[in-house]
Formats: C-alpha cells, structure tokens, sequence
C-alpha cells in the first residue's frame, strides 16, 4: 500500500478550525510491502495542522509475539503499542484482536489488560466476508457465519461484562447480520467502522444509487440499538469504488463532501452526534485522500451542527466510548 506523498502534496488547503480538539478513534501501524506507516508517519500526520490530541490504535495483525502460543501471540501487538514513545505518546486506547470463540478467552483477555498498561480499550474481530474477495483490494477472509456463533457471541458478551468496547468491520450486505448481533448482546458496546463498508467494485460497481437506500434503511433499524456506536469515515478506501485513488490528483475537501456528505448526515440523523465520531482510518484511507484534507471535508461536513455536537463527534464521543 503505496503512501503516495508526492501525489497527494497535489492538494494544499489552509487548516479550518484549527483550534478544535480531535480525538482520532482509528488508524493503524504497520510495515508490510514495502509501505511503512508507523508512529513517525503518524506523528507528521496528526501533526500537519489539525489539533489531534488523542488516538485510537486498531488492530490489523501488526507485531504478533511468534514466540508466543497461537491464542497469545496478538498480546504482543497491544503490548507493542502501549510501549510506544514510553507509553506517552498521541495513542490514548487500543482496540486489540483475540478470537472471542476460543474457551481460553478469559486468558487472553487478561493477558492483553496487562499489556496494555491501561490503555486496552476493546477488541476488534472483524466480521468482513464476501463470495467475491478476488475483486478487493482489501478482502475480508471471515466466516460468513461469525456473528450469529453462539460461542462467539459468548465472547462478546465477555467483553461488555470487562468493560471492553467490540469493534467491527463488515461489509454492506451484511447489515442484518450485525443487526442481530447488536440486539442479542445488547450489554456490550458496539462500534461500527467505516459506514459498514458501502462496496462500489466487482459486482457493486456502478450500484451506489441502488444501495443507498437500502443502506439508509438498514443504519435506521440499527440505530434502534442504544449499544451501537457509529464511526463516521472508512469510506475512501479503493473497494467503496469512489476511484480517487486512480486519479491524477486527489479529491479536495470541496470534492470529498460533494460526494459523500449524504451519506454522513445520514449517519448523524439516525444515531445522534453523542453516538458518531469522526475517524480517519490511515494510512488505508491515505491512498484516497491526505489527512489535512479529510479532517477539512470532516469540519466542512460537521459546520450545519452546533458546537455541542461538533466536540461530541470529533472527541467526545470517541472519549466516552473507549474510556479515553
């Protein structure tokens, strides 16, 4: 995954409300393929103009401890991040990865709250599966069966009873699968990444007037469940087919809420600015978009609601549901 400095430098914005607090409740490290984003990529992002104070780290398979016993060896990814600059750093929580299915869960869970110095905030096991991942860039390899397995909602549960937020990734059509889950574990605190990842490739190519609807739909009946938080942003990764990653230069902040503002007042409509927070998702959404720039499309898109709302959408709501 290319980071694409030169390409994205294309477009300079002045910062708009400078001054406002964020809180930046997903993004990722790591260095694979010959893309390196780690906390010093992260750092000149964050630090390029926007008053980023705080972020969440999500998993995403990054510094497994190999030496570990399978069922253990994400322990070492929070603990990797919790030690990063001396546990002082921009990183407030950590969403960890452990299989919420296993029986020795209670194992995992406890060895991952201590390497987390404090900082463990939940656990992301992605439920992203589809019949066709050869036409994704970014593939979701789960069972397709994930949310409704009793063991694994088992899990879940577990996580409400320690006080630990389930985070996720899906994709669209798998809406009234999440749905059940959020009402069949209703004491846990869910978080749903990325619009439930809208696909605009393979076979959704050209079908985004078709899905809309039915997506506004599906987010009106899950924002009946008081347990499910919403994060507002993911949506400029290659698979959701908006194709600015293909373009000569990248979207403006103008461009970028032209394009997807519907998408996220409908959001806000339904779960209310208390249960929406704004995200980046870097460097995935990076291939699309440079980071001054997104947070300008975000406060452009935030600017019709009033100061109440704004905090709660860029810190707020991030603080109260990862205990920040």
């Amino acid at each position: 995954m290319e980071l694409r400095e030169d390409w994205l430098a294309q477009v300079q914005e002045d910062i708009i409300d400078p001054t406002r607090e964020i809180v930046d409740p997903h993004h990722h490290l790591w260095t694979r393929d010959g893309a390196v984003y780690e906390l010093d990529q992260l750092n000149a992002d964050i630090g390029a103009g926007h008053n980023v104070v705080q972020t969440v780290y999500v998993e995403c398979h990054s510094y497994y401890d190999e030496s570990a016993p399978k069922h253990l060896m994400p322990v070492g990814e929070v603990a990797h991040v919790a030690g990063l600059n001396g546990g002082g750093g921009p990183i407030a929580g950590i969403i960890g990865r452990a299989n919420l299915s296993d029986p020795r869960l209670g194992e995992i869970l406890d060895a991952m709250q201590t390497a987390g110095r404090g900082k463990l905030s939940g656990i992301r096991q992605a439920g992203a599966h589809d019949s066709e991942p050869e036409k994704l860039a970014i593939p979701g390899r789960y069972p397709p069966d994930r949310y409704a397995d009793p063991a694994f909602r088992r899990g879940v549960a577990e996580l409400g009873r320690r006080g630990l937020v389930y985070d996720t990734w899906h994709y669209h059509h798998q809406a009234d699968d999440f749905l059940a889950l959020a009402q069949a574990v209703p004491d846990t605190v869910m978080v749903l990444d990325h619009f439930g990842t809208p696909l605009g490739v393979g076979r959704f190519a050209g079908q985004r007037e078709a899905i809309f609807p039915r997506w506004k739909d599906d987010m009106t009946a899950l924002a009946d469940c008081a347990n499910v938080r919403a994060k507002l942003g993911g949506m400029a990764m290659p698979d959701n087919g908006w194709g600015w990653n293909l373009r000569e230069r990248p979207p403006t902040s103008d461009e970028f809420v032209t394009a997807q503002g519907d998408w996220y007042h409908h959001m806000i409509a339904c779960f209310g600015p208390e249960r929406c927070m704004f995200e980046s998702n870097f460097p995935v959404d990076r291939t699309s978009v440079s980071y001054p720039v997104l947070w300008n499309a975000f406060k452009k898109i935030a600017a019709r609601y009033d100061d109440a709302a704004q905090q709660a959408m860029f810190s707020g709501t991030a603080r109260q549901t990862y205990g920040l």
